[in-house]
């Protein structure tokens, strides 16, 4: 029973992953979407070159577009177990990524009634790091298992 219920969580929590990578991929396919992650990516030191090469929209396109794909790599991982490898490294470089917006964009922290506060929409992807680094996990332990 327990074994079951384990799955189950697990399937929730890669299906809600996915789930929010595509449908957040999308968004980034809008003019509202590409201004609002136009301070994050500009002060990130691993993407601001990406503006000098494209435009702001393109910028967010091609964010949107890869958070679409790794997406649907997540979502087929539950039919195809190999795909695990990829969808799991791949999205643990988004999370890691985003989480590291937190520190590298300025203003992100601010003092409410002397509490340490942050956009709580980049603290969100802890889980979300956790589900992509189990898919990543499930698959090394899938092909030791096959090996075996």
């Amino acid at each position: 029973m327990q074994n079951k219920i384990s799955t189950l969580g697990y399937n929730i929590g890669v299906f809600g992953t996915a789930l929010i990578l595509i449908w957040i991929g999308l968004f980034k396919f809008t003019p509202t979407e590409a201004a609002l992650i136009k301070p994050l990516v500009e002060n990130h030191f691993t993407m601001n070159w990406l503006y000098s090469l494209l435009s702001l929209q393109a910028v967010s396109n091609l964010i949107g577009f890869s958070e679409i794909v790794i997406g649907a790599l997540l979502f087929g991982t539950l039919y195809w177990p190999q795909l695990g490898k990829i969808a799991g490294i791949s999205s643990t470089v988004i999370f890691i990524t985003t989480l590291s917006f937190l520190i590298t964009t300025p203003g992100v922290w601010k003092l409410v009634d002397g509490f340490p506060v942050t956009d709580f929409f980049l603290v969100k992807d802890i889980p979300y790091l956790a589900v992509s680094l189990m898919v990543w996990g499930n698959y090394s332990k899938a092909k030791v298992d096959t090996e075996l």
